[in-house]
C-alpha cells in the first residue's frame, strides 16, 4: 500500500514537471520581446504604483495588462486547415528562377480565418498572408525563389502565425517538411569531335567505315587497292562483279577530367566558380555522346584523397557538381591526378584527360600532372581565368587551353582537336 502511494506519488511529481516544463517551452515560445517588454511593465507599474501611490504609475500598469489580455484573444481558435509545400522543380541553373506554392486546404465544415504564412528559403524569409477560407475552398500563394549562386538551398518548413496587431503574442506551427533545391551550375553544349577515341576491337561501333573491322557495316563493288580477303565471293559470283566487305570502324574512348578544387589553383571564387562549369560541360557533353567518362576531385581534410564523382547520368554528375567547394585543405591537381593515375580510378583504359584549374597552377606544375598519368594518354588543360581573352598552346605532349568565359570553351576545344 505504501509503495504504491509512493509510486503515484512519483508519477505525479513527474507529470507535474513535465506540465510545468512544456507550458514554460510555450509560453516562451508565444511571447514575443516585446511582449516581456510590457509583462515587465505591468509588474514594475502595479508593484510601485501601489507602494509608492503613484496613480500614473497603476493606470500605465492597468492598460498594459488590458492591451494583454485583448492580445490573448486573437490567439485563440483551431488551426483547422492544411498546408502543402509545392516545388515543380527541384533543380534549376545558376541564374533561373524556381517557382514554389504553398497550398492551404481548409477540410473543416466552417469557416477559417486568415493567417500568416512563413517560408525560409535559405538564409531569408518569403512572407505572405493567406485570407479567410469557407469550408471546402482552398488557396495557393506562388513565389519564384532566385538561383543566383551554384549549391543547395533550403525551402521551408512552412510555418504559419497567428497573433495580435501590436506585436505582443505571436503563435507559429510547423507544418510542410523542408525540401531542397539544387542550383547547378551552368553548362555549355561541346559538339563531339574524334578526340580521345581509340581504335579497340572491343569498342563500340561509329559511324566511320573502314576496310577492316569486326563490325560488319554492307557490301560495295571492288576498288583497287582493297584486301581481297574481304571479297565475298558468293555475292561476287551472283552479281559478277567482285563485292567486298565494308565494316564501321569500333573505337574506345574514356574520358578523365580531374578538377582542381584547392585554393592555391583557383585563386578566387569567380575562377573556382567558372571551372566548375567547365567540368561539368566536359562531363555532361560526355554522358550525352554515350562515351565512359570520369571526373575526380580531392577530398577535403588534411589526409585529402582522390574522389571520383558519380558519372551515372546527367542529373548525378551535376548534383555532385553542385555540392563541391573548394578550400585550403584540398590536394592540389598534381596531387589528385597523381593519385588518381595510381589508384587507377579513371587513369587506366584512358583516352583523354582533361585538367581544369585555375590561375594559380603554372605550366610547369600542368606538365608534372600530365606526367604522372599512363603513357599514350592524352592530356589536354584547360586554365580558367575570368576576363581573359582565350588562347590554345602546345607544351611538349600537353595542349594547354585558356579561357576566360564558358562559353569560350567549345571554340577552343574545336581548335584544339583540329591541331
Amino acid at each position: 500500500m505504501l509503495a504504491g502511494g509512493v509510486v503515484g506519488a512519483v508519477r505525479f511529481g513527474a507529470a507535474v514537471r513535465r506540465g510545468v516544463r512544456e507550458t514554460v517551452v510555450l509560453v516562451g515560445s508565444t511571447v514575443t520581446a516585446l511582449g516581456w517588454c510590457v509583462v515587465g511593465a505591468i509588474a514594475v507599474g502595479m508593484l510601485f504604483g501601489y507602494l509608492l501611490g503613484w496613480p500614473e504609475l497603476i493606470a500605465i500598469a492597468w492598460a498594459c495588462l488590458i492591451l494583454l489580455l485583448v492580445a490573448v484573444l486573437f490567439l485563440i481558435g483551431r488551426n483547422s486547415f492544411r498546408i502543402r509545400l509545392s516545388l515543380p522543380l527541384t533543380r534549376v541553373v545558376v541564374g533561373d528562377r524556381a517557382p514554389a506554392e504553398v497550398i492551404v486546404e481548409n477540410p473543416s465544415r466552417r469557416h477559417i480565418a486568415g493567417v500568416g504564412v512563413e517560408v525560409p528559403v535559405g538564409e531569408g524569409l518569403a512572407e505572405f498572408h493567406i485570407p479567410g477560407l469557407a469550408r471546402g475552398s482552398e488557396a495557393s500563394e506562388v513565389f519564384l525563389v532566385p538561383a543566383e549562386h551554384r549549391g543547395v538551398i533550403p525551402i521551408g518548413p512552412v510555418r504559419t502565425s497567428r497573433g495580435d496587431p501590436v506585436g505582443l503574442l505571436r503563435r507559429e506551427l510547423t507544418w510542410a517538411e523542408r525540401t531542397e533545391l539544387y542550383v547547378h551550375p551552368r553548362t555549355v553544349a561541346i559538339p563531339s569531335v574524334s578526340t580521345g577515341y581509340v581504335r579497340d576491337l572491343e569498342g563500340v561501333p561509329t559511324r566511320d567505315l573502314t576496310a577492316s573491322d569486326v563490325s560488319f557495316h554492307a557490301l560495295r563493288e571492288y576498288m583497287p587497292g582493297d584486301d581481297r580477303r574481304f571479297i565475298h565471293w558468293r555475292s561476287s559470283a551472283r552479281t559478277g562483279t567482285y563485292m567486298v566487305r565494308q565494316f564501321e570502324e569500333t573505337r574506345r574512348s574514356h574520358i578523365m577530367v580531374v578538377l582542381a578544387t584547392a585554393d592555391a589553383d583557383c585563386v578566387n571564387d569567380e575562377e573556382f566558380e567558372l571551372a566548375v562549369s567547365a567540368a561539368g560541360s566536359l562531363g555532361v557533353s560526355a554522358i550525352r555522346d554515350a562515351r565512359s567518362v570520369s571526373v575526380s576531385v580531392a577530398t577535403p581534410g588534411r589526409r585529402s584523397t582522390s574522389h571520383a564523382l558519380s558519372t551515372a547520368s546527367r542529373v548525378r554528375l551535376l548534383d555532385d557538381l553542385t555540392l563541391l567547394d573548394q578550400g585550403a585543405d584540398r590536394a592540389s591537381l598534381v596531387e589528385v591526378t597523381r593519385m588518381a593515375g595510381r589508384t587507377g580510378a579513371g587513369a587506366v583504359g584512358a583516352s583523354v584527360v582533361f585538367l581544369v584549374t585555375g590561375s594559380g597552377t603554372s605550366v610547369a606544375e600542368l606538365r608534372q600532372a600530365a606526367a604522372s598519368l599512363p603513357p599514350g594518354v592524352e592530356v589536354v588543360a584547360v586554365v580558367c581565368d575570368p576576363g581573359v581573352v582565350p588562347t590554345m598552346r602546345r607544351v611538349a605532349e600537353l595542349t594547354v587551353v585558356t579561357i576566360g568565359f564558358l562559353d569560350d570553351l567549345q571554340k577552343s576545344l574545336a581548335r584544339a582537336a583540329a591541331v
